[in-house]
């Protein structure tokens, strides 16, 4: 981690609350003492309830304990690591938001990551104002779990359904499994269908990120969702070059 105040004059985000009014809970998560203890503190002074696990096997207690809001957990542990941890939770239909911390660079890596359930990652190292804007974003956007738009129940473009109320997508009658940050994309996709959508504005509506930085998360995304619903027919979503992305129903 490469700074733990932000720039100057600059004030921390607002720590969103829970629906009975009290502070987010957040778990961190990592083998290496001296940064968690560092994340603990500097999140804590921030305003969160903040507690620590040093390993896999910690973390799926305390998840299983304390019910955090948000786990910030570490990928490179000893035994049983970040993703793996992340795979037992959505196994176990946990979908608790997980931020991943890793120093692996590699595009599988972080496509094993986003496989195993994870809502974003920062790269090693990183600076704690960053991490702090991205926790803030995830919590806003999932401690008032999004619901479907009233008076609209699904959203259909070619033979692609979404049932808003449900959280379910079928494809040609066959059902397409997302995870929530999956759904909630091809959503947003869905409901511009015929309009190109840049990567920013995505982060912004998906992940609520409405501060800049240097993420791949709408690529990889897009990678996933285009692995899942390809299989089931022509291609629905295409890469605009230097533009971003657009949904449209197959060309005849």
């Amino acid at each position: 981690m490469t700074s733990t105040s932000g720039p100057a004059g600059a004030a921390p985000p607002a720590v969103p609350l829970r629906g009975d009014g009290s502070s987010a809970r957040l778990l961190v998560v990592d083998d290496e003492e001296s940064l968690a203890d560092l994340l603990v503190e500097a999140l804590s002074f921030q305003g969160y309830a903040v507690t620590a696990a040093r390993s896999g096997t910690e973390a799926l207690a305390a998840v299983e304990a304390d019910r955090p809001d948000l786990v910030i957990l570490d990928v490179n542990m000893p035994g049983l690591d970040g993703f793996a941890v992340a795979d037992r939770l959505r196994a176990s239909g946990d979908q608790t938001p997980i931020i991943f911390l890793t120093a692996r660079t590699a595009p599988g890596d972080l496509r094993d990551g986003y496989g195993s359930g994870g809502d974003d990652y920062l790269m090693k190292p990183f600076r704690l104002e960053e991490l702090s804007l991205r926790v803030s974003a995830v919590l806003r956007r999932t401690l008032g779990r999004d619901t479907a738009p009233r008076g609209t129940d699904t959203v259909a473009v070619a033979d692609l359904v979404l049932d808003l109320a449900a959280h379910q997508v079928t494809r040609g009658g066959s059902t397409v499994d997302l995870s929530p940050t999956e759904f909630r994309l091809l959503r947003y996709l869905a409901s511009n269908a015929g309009r190109v959508v840049s990567k920013s504005e995505l982060l912004k509506q998906v992940w609520g990120y409405d501060f800049d930085t240097e993420s791949s998360l709408a690529e990889t995304y897009v990678f996933y969702l285009r692995r899942k619903l390809d299989k089931l027919g022509p291609r629905l979503i295409h890469t605009v070059r230097g533009v971003g992305y657009m949904l449209r129903p197959p060309q005849e």
